[in-house]
């Protein structure tokens, strides 16, 4: 079996695979095999669908006995029993322990549905226009999501004017040289700065895609804050930081955050299933019947294998393993950086989710390849490629997670030294 057959039909737009040029063929847990039989550890987790790892031994068995048995596949929102143990499960597990109250909606299977169910709910109920987003953040592919996302080359990609949306400065992005916020209240409150009244506000806490950047909890509740200030909807989108990728379930809860609506997706069905939530609060629910549908928003074996996922969640293990493997990979990042003086390399990140700023997109990719050689699958992040991105399993084993750092450890030492 070779490549060609990719090289002649697939398009060119093709992007992982350029990176990682072998035909995967197994994977269980934090490790994936070749044809060839090679096994790679897995650090990138299906870009977070994969939180629970590859083929986890729960969600898998409830998988296979739902499709044995014959049960619903395809339903778009028509009641079914998948549907319904999902959303029990959910509100059982998740919801209410969290003190939160949401209504489910099920707007198609990716992340970026989910971002443009949110942004027009958000419109519908303000009856304003405007959507406030941040530097280098990343909401999807899709033209709403796109207007709301910073990097340059994704945008063009649109191939039409983004509009009816306004950036503003990230956490830390102009280096504490300025105020939290001082821009952004002055355009709020002065009425000859050309902003209109914004319909919501969308936030990562943390921006994978966009470079690993970390908001503090006293930037995001001062956030939240300004939002309430001026009817402003507050809209995390934790399809990346989600499902416990931060430690707790939901990445905004730990700084008692209390967003309008919330975007969920990637490894909410528990075993890379296409699966998308936005949560409302009741009080927005306005929609009316199927003013926002989609022919794939009822995916049952998701419905399934998410509710089998939440089961990992009954008990703080999780949490405890992501702090614990939290400790370890910063270790070990820091260590590469301070083995590397002349890197000027910066470490960032929170739960489970690592980034080394190398300063240089061709450095971090080089970085990348020589990993791929080491057998670890590792990517990059940040506006021009130059963060070095760490995206392992929650459950990926502590001696796989020590030998994957340690692969990362001397692929840096190989290109560096």
């Amino acid at each position: 079996m070779g490549q060609e057959i990719f090289a002649a039909y697939e398009s060119e737009v093709r992007s992982y695979c350029r990176s990682w040029p072998v035909i995967f063929d197994r994977a269980k847990g934090s490790t994936l095999w070749d044809t060839d039989g090679n096994a790679y550890l897995d650090f990138f987790a299906g870009a977070g669908a994969l939180n629970y790892g590859h083929n986890h031994p729960i969600v898998k068995a409830a998988l296979n006995e739902y499709l044995a048995e014959d049960r619903i596949i395809h339903s778009l929102d028509m009641f079914t029993v998948a549907k319904e143990e999902f959303l029990r499960r959910f509100h059982d597990v998740i919801l209410a322990p969290n003190g939160l109250e949401y209504k489910v909606q099920f707007p198609g299977p990716t992340g970026t549905n989910a971002v443009e169910a949110a942004l027009k709910i958000a419109r519908k109920v303000t009856g304003r226009e405007t959507i406030v987003s941040f530097t280098n953040a990343f909401h999807g592919m899709t033209l709403g999501a796109l207007s709301v996302t910073g990097n340059s080359m994704k945008r063009g990609g649109a191939g039409v004017p983004l509009v009816h949306t306004v950036p503003m400065p990230y956490d830390n992005y102009l280096d504490g040289s300025t105020p939290d916020f001082m821009w952004f209240e002055r355009l709020l409150t002065d009425s000859g700065s050309g902003l209109e009244d914004p319909a919501a506000v969308i936030v990562e806490t943390v921006q994978g895609e966009g470079g690993v950047n970390v908001a503090r909890g006293q930037w995001l509740r001062a956030l939240e804050e300004l939002c309430r200030a001026h009817g402003i909807l507050l809209v995390i989108d934790d399809v990346q930081m989600g499902c416990g990728r931060t430690g707790e379930f939901f990445s905004f809860t730990e700084y008692g955050l209390d967003p309008d609506v919330v975007c969920v997706s990637k490894s909410i069905s528990g075993s890379g299933l296409p699966m998308a939530l936005t949560l409302i609060k009741p009080e927005h629910d306005e929609w009316a019947p199927g003013e926002h549908n989609g022919t794939f928003r009822g995916n049952n074996p998701a419905f399934v294998t998410g509710t089998a996922a939440l089961d990992l969640w009954t008990d703080d293990t999780l949490q405890r393993t992501t702090a614990a493997h939290a400790t370890q990979m910063c270790t070990a990042l820091s260590a590469i950086s301070d083995d590397n003086p002349a890197l000027k390399a910066e470490v960032r990140g929170r739960g489970a989710i690592w980034g080394l700023d190398v300063g240089s997109g061709d450095l971090a990719a080089k970085i990348c390849r020589q990993a791929f050689s080491n057998e670890l699958l590792v990517e990059t992040a940040g506006p021009d490629g130059n963060v070095v991105k760490l995206l392992p399993a929650l459950t990926i084993e502590t001696d796989e997670l020590e030998a994957g750092l340690d692969r990362l450890t001397d692929a840096v030492q190989r290109v560096c030294g």
